[in-house]
């Protein structure tokens, strides 16, 4: 596996600095990558509440705090939210409420269950040889939708980047070398994103991995690089795991 100059710093990096944050060792979500309030939120929010009232006004900010959400489509949520019924609206409420109050990271694999363990952890007919490392949870929906892969996952719950001050003890990676210890896995296929960040962290795993004995393979190049595997389609993500490759 080759790495740009880019990636290869970031190793350097890692390697020589002690970037120690702890992690949250219960298993309930947290807010970690939730995007900050900005004075630009505060400003819409404030000019909106000028013309439309306050209540609005703090809709569209709290809109604008989501990934991808600008003022134009804040607004439209917002005045879309207005325009319904009162219980439909509540409902929208209940069902973020539930989502925040029921939802927490699977113990085993970090995946989102609101069960013990998330429903591939407990299934028996997934083959528990075959482990697939990705970033986040919402890319085993992605890499699931395929109905290619038939093993297990692990969730590092973000990706390794000096620069943001994201070092290795921030990441789940202890659990899955504890997992890897325990016997039973064969193979190891990183599927972190086609990024500096994601080339990065994959190649420090395949350097802790390696001297266990178990085999370790990178997710194909069927996805453009730069992108995010969770808005690949299902055929190129489907294509890029047929091809993987040994590192």
């Amino acid at each position: 596996m080759s790495l740009s100059k880019d990636s290869e710093s970031s190793m350097t990096a890692i390697s020589e600095t002690g970037m120690h944050k702890g992690q949250n060792g219960t298993g309930a979500l947290t807010d970690k990558g939730a995007p900050a309030r900005t004075r630009k939120q505060e400003k819409a929010g404030e000019q909106d509440a000028k013309v439309s009232g306050r209540a609005l006004g703090r809709m569209v900010e709290a809109f604008m705090r989501l990934p991808g959400i600008g003022r134009k489509s804040a607004e439209r949520l917002a005045f879309a939210v207005l325009g319904m019924q009162k219980d439909e609206a509540a409902g929208i409420a209940q069902a973020i409420l539930d989502l925040k109050d029921s939802s927490r990271y699977c113990p085993l694999c970090n995946n989102i269950t609101e069960d013990e363990l998330c429903s591939i952890c407990s299934d028996s007919r997934r083959d528990p040889a075959i482990i697939c490392v990705v970033e986040e949870p919402s890319n085993i929906l992605v890499l699931e939708k395929t109905g290619t892969f038939r093993g297990r996952y692990h969730a590092l719950l973000g990706a390794l980047s000096p620069l943001d001050g994201i070092g290795p003890e921030d990441l789940k990676i202890e659990g899955l070398l504890d997992r890897l210890r325990a016997g039973g896995v064969t193979e190891v296929i990183l599927a972190t994103n086609p990024t500096v960040k994601g080339e990065t962290t994959a190649l420090y795993l395949a350097r802790l991995i390696k001297p266990l004995g178990i085999g370790v393979s990178r997710i194909a190049y069927g996805l453009p690089v730069g992108g995010d595997i969770e808005y690949a389609d299902e055929n190129t993500v489907q294509r890029a795991l047929q091809g993987r490759r040994a590192m």
